[in-house]
């Protein structure tokens, strides 16, 4: 059979949410790059012009119009390079089940020689988990519809639309297309990567096409896109692998076959004279190389994009806020760090001197404020005004919160943002203190599971040794009274954990959790403990998500909920 060799460019970058203007110059210095080696067609991520998710400003006429002013200054940049850039086209919602409408469609637009050539619409909206596109997008309803390059057929599609057994892509080879291009925002988790890439790897193969799978990197509040790119040939063998959590600009030849002849041809193919470098794929990273790399990156992003410069962390000397220093260092450079370690007397010397040990290993500042007259100060005052002995509890919290005050001040005062430094097992459980430790404008480790805070800092020390292995071997403890250990009020960080992740990412009932062999008592009480703390995880600041179930948009429970476990 006949072949026509394509050459594709795919532009895997970070786009932010609203920042229209300047993603339309990325837009336009990456079909430079394609120009500068004729290539016949660039691909830009899913919603690209707008940033992902914009959320509620599509509900604004003028960012959707400001969408279109972009799209239309892009196309008549556009020459023999063609370009499929994600946007939010206008299309009425003829199938709405309920009253509202939905103006507005989650689109393709293919542009070249200073013309939108045409346009597609996704057809599958996802809306679960992080998502929320039938908010506010109608659904596309021309799946099948081809975009002829000569006398070869592309079928484009976006995102959830791969992911559909016989849908779009199904229908577009049916039509006659030799290739199918996805476009995505598709967010990290820890078991995404290799689930996409089953996904394409078998319908390219079912399909007898190459896919080729083009997705968006970056940080965007919880949310991480790790990019990853990948093409598939018509076995499903993976030919070219894009780099995670990076930006990067890759292209590609592609021998397509010509299936039949158009009389209509809206797109043109150009005659190559430049040859392209051979390819390397880039070797996917380890589960902790790509957990650390979206911290990293997600802290990056969310800093900087909400105009910050340096940030701030309260260092106890515990593994929580060394991990935090350690990768909050490595995001943004030590000079844009500062730990403030706040002791009381609680604290041990031990504890100081850790916090010490890790600012030097980081090359990071560290102010040591003694907290103890100003908790002093709170007790008495509290106590004035009670008639009973302050409970055990209220006299942590003090101290906790003199702590949040102290950050937060500071945080008034350098203008630096304060990274909160708790980890999932803890607010699962409400083990840590509102307007105290929870205090901050973004709390890094927030999907992270104790275990994996052990795991990642071995992993970090793996790298160069900065957390000292004193921190790593102690046994953890909030250091609010005296002998305190986390072992008196939690169990077993492991067992913990288990039990944990069996409720929250499996959704597993009590019953299926104590068949495990877990203590049904132990059981019981911590699945309360998670029941009863949802009120202070609604307060807790955005942080990575991580898992399929990270606290916040992934996991919707009511704070004001009377459901009563039966126990056996």
């Amino acid at each position: 059979m006949n072949k026509k060799t394509v050459r594709i460019t795919g532009a895997q970058c970070s786009f932010s949410v609203g920042a229209i203007q300047q993603n339309k110059n990325k837009i336009l210095k990456c079909f430079e790059k394609a120009e500068s080696v004729q290539s016949d067609i660039i691909i830009f991520p899913e919603l690209a012009i707008t940033g992902y998710p914009p959320e509620d400003l599509l509900l604004r006429e003028s960012f959707i119009g400001k969408n279109f002013a972009v799209l239309e200054e892009i196309a008549e940049f556009s020459s023999k390079t063609s370009g499929i850039i994600g946007f939010v086209d206008r299309k009425l919602d003829n199938n709405s089940s309920d009253k509202n409408s939905r103006p507005i469609a989650n689109a393709a637009a293919i542009i070249q020689n200073g013309d939108v050539r045409g346009i597609y619409h996704k057809t599958f909206l996802p809306n679960y988990s992080v998502f929320d596109e039938a908010r506010y997008f109608s659904k596309g309803t021309e799946s099948n519809q081809l975009f002829w390059y000569e006398d070869v057929a592309i079928g484009i599609n976006i995102c959830e639309d791969i992911w559909i057994e016989d849908g779009p892509a199904e229908e577009q080879v049916q039509s006659g297309a030799s290739l199918i291009i996805n476009i995505n925002a598709s967010p990290y988790d820890i078991n995404k990567s290799e689930s996409r890439k089953e996904i394409v790897r078998n319908k390219a193969a079912k399909l007898n096409v190459p896919i080729i799978y083009l997705n968006m990197v970056g940080g965007q509040d919880e949310l991480v896109f790790d990019g990853g790119s990948f093409v598939v040939d018509e076995t499903g063998e993976v030919i070219y692998q894009a780099s995670q959590f990076e930006e990067e600009v890759f292209h590609l030849d592609l021998d397509l076959l010509i299936k039949r002849s158009t009389d209509k041809p809206n797109l043109e193919l150009r005659e190559k004279s430049i040859e392209l470098d051979s390819m390397v794929l880039t070797p996917t990273l380890t589960q902790s190389e790509s957990i650390y790399s979206a911290l990293k990156l997600g802290l990056f992003d969310y800093v900087t994009k909400n105009n910050f410069k340096k940030v701030l962390i309260g260092i106890s000397g515990g593994i929580d806020s060394a991990l935090t220093a350690a990768i909050c260092v490595d995001a943004l450079g030590p000079e844009n760090v500062t730990g403030v370690a706040m002791p009381s007397k609680y604290n041990s010397n031990e504890s100081l001197n850790d916090a010490i040990a890790l600012s030097k290993n980081l090359n990071m500042e560290l102010k040591v404020i003694e907290i103890e007259p100003l908790v002093e100060t709170f007790r008495s005052t509290l106590s004035s005004a009670v008639a009973n002995k302050l409970s055990q509890v209220t006299d942590e919290n003090i101290q906790s919160r003199v702590r949040g005050n102290i950050l937060m001040g500071l945080s008034n005062q350098t203008g630096a943002m304060v990274v909160s430094t708790g980890n999932k097992s803890e607010m699962a459980v409400g083990y840590s203190t509102l307007y105290g430790d929870l205090a901050g404008g973004y709390a890094l480790l927030k999907d992270l599971y104790k275990t994996k805070v052990y795991d990642l800092s071995n992993f970090r020390n793996g790298i160069s040794n900065v957390i000292p292995e004193s921190i790593i071997l102690k046994e953890p403890s909030a250091e609010l009274r005296p002998n305190q250990l986390d072992k008196d009020s939690l169990p077993d960080y492991k067992v913990l954990d288990t039990i944990l992740n069996l409720y929250i990412e499996n959704d597993s009932s009590s019953e299926s959790i104590i068949r495990t062999g877990i203590d049904a008592s132990l059981v019981y009480e911590v699945l309360e403990k998670v029941d009863k703390n949802e009120y202070k995880r609604k307060q807790v600041a955005p942080g990575v998500k991580l898992t399929e179930k990270a606290f916040g948009k992934d996991r919707r429970m009511p704070i004001t909920n009377t459901y009563i476990r039966q126990r056996d």
